[in-house]
């Protein structure tokens, strides 16, 4: 992409309403653009992010065995009395009635909808384990929407239904996603915690919230330092194999690490002192086993193999891809602008222009952008009749891990300069040298 056809309305100054590092920079960088209180537009920027993050969370889903579909965002009324939600949820959803007098609900989740869709196709316990996805925009009505996406009224988030025939069965589903996470978590670049939570109007008694550890986090977490030394990597994991989640799940669940609302301070006094933390979170994500509770009063039940009818196991899991992109910016961020790691960037390598109109510095540029492209990559190549330090500055505010100069004077001596952004560490090399090593840090191939 050439900036100079490229919409990108960055902010000198900073929104008075902005208060965390987010929230400024994604509004000064061109992200997003308020619509109303809790609700933006994603301009392309933004709206770039959101996509590599919605892909990463496709991919480990489908992974896991997972499959897509998509649900619609008004739902009826009816189904949220069946379950007996519709007048338990709250002032947070926003109920309306449509023409003909039938009262609708802009969906604050997908539980009763899922069970409906369940029931009137599934029927026979020989069409078990099923798991069910999507990744839709939900509206929850926050009486003080604040903080950018990270508290908006209207969000876009992934979530997953599992029917399982038995506790155990549905334990394995549970652990499954847990894994999942981490994996999806970490490919973007961040640590997310599995912490002990309270499940609220989700229902429930076996829940884990996956929070990011940051100052301006919504909420108080108490955890053993210890936890934040585990990581999952690149170990090979078959999620058919339920000893092996286990397992995983365990280990990244047996340490104290629990939001304030279970937080139990017996137990977290037994953690060596030296080992004891309490932080802020942001939470990014939640998994939920809640067993019958939706099934037995909306009728989702199969035969099983004794001809019983019986209520299928249920749960439900819950990315929020939206809340991620300011997460990740409150994790990765520095007074100059955005951080992005390379999993999630929305380019993936800047080209600076420090002579435009200057034939050599032009031609380099080209040849460099035509060489990334055929890399599979994605450049920025800032073409503007701009002063370097305007360049400059958007580039690192924009923060797109790597970026390369081009200037005459360096051409003269055959290199360009490639710098990375997380460390500020600049190197001269040859363009092509440049070029191999920013595919290299992409597996030589990054797709769209």
């Amino acid at each position: 992409m050439r900036l100079s056809r490229y919409f990108l309305p960055v902010l000198k100054e900073t929104p008075g309403e902005a208060r965390i590092a987010s929230h400024r920079l994604m509004l000064r960088a061109g992200m997003i653009r308020q619509a109303s209180a809790g609700i933006y537009s994603w301009l392309p920027l933004g709206f770039r992010v959101l996509r590599r993050i919605e892909q990463i969370v496709h991919e480990e889903q489908q992974r896991a065995g997972h499959i897509p579909m998509l649900m619609p965002t008004v739902q009826p009324a009816d189904l949220w009395r069946e379950s007996g939600r519709y007048d338990d949820y709250g002032e947070e959803m926003l109920r309306i009635t449509d023409r003909h007098g039938r009262d609708m609900l802009y969906g604050p989740t997908n539980e009763e909808l899922i069970t409906d869709i369940f029931r009137a196709h599934i029927s026979s316990y020989r069409d078990l384990p099923l798991t069910l996805y999507h990744i839709q925009w939900k509206f929850r009505d926050e009486v003080r929407p604040r903080f950018g996406v990270m508290r908006g009224r209207e969000f876009y988030m992934k979530d997953g239904y599992t029917f399982d025939l038995t506790r155990d069965a549905a334990l394995h589903a549970y652990n499954r996603h847990l894994v999942s996470y981490l994996r999806s978590y970490e490919r973007m670049g961040l640590q997310a915690i599995p912490m002990r939570a309270a499940s609220g109007p989700i229902g429930g008694d076996d829940t884990h919230e996956f929070l990011v550890l940051a100052e301006t986090g919504e909420s108080a977490v108490f955890y053993d330092s210890a936890v934040t030394d585990i990581r999952l990597g690149a170990r090979a994991l078959a999620y058919d194999d339920a000893a092996a989640c286990r397992a995983v799940a365990e280990e990244f669940t047996r340490l104290y690490a629990r939001t304030d609302e279970t937080h139990d301070e017996a137990k977290f006094l037994e953690i060596p002192e030296a080992r004891r933390r309490v932080a802020r979170g942001i939470e990014v994500g939640q998994i939920f086993y809640f067993g019958t509770k939706y099934s037995e009063p909306m009728g989702a039940m199969v035969v099983n193999a004794q001809g019983e009818r019986v209520p299928v196991h249920m749960g439900s899991h819950g990315i929020g891809v939206s809340r991620l992109v300011g997460a990740i910016i409150e994790a990765s961020h520095d007074d100059r602008g955005i951080v992005w790691p390379e999993g999630v960037t929305p380019f993936h390598c800047g080209i600076v222009n420090l002579k435009q109109g200057n034939a050599g510095a032009d031609a380099a540029c080209e040849a460099l952008y035509a060489a990334l492209t055929g890399a599979g990559l994605e450049p920025l190549y800032d073409d503007r009749a701009e002063r370097a330090g305007a360049k400059f500055a958007t580039m690192d505010l924009i923060g797109l891990p790597w970026r390369i100069t081009v200037g005459p004077r360096g051409l003269k001596a055959g290199v360009v300069e490639l710098t990375c952004r997380r460390t500020g560490e600049s190197e001269e090399m040859s363009p092509e040298a440049a070029v191999s090593r920013v595919a290299g840090r992409y597996g030589g191939t990054a797709g769209g």
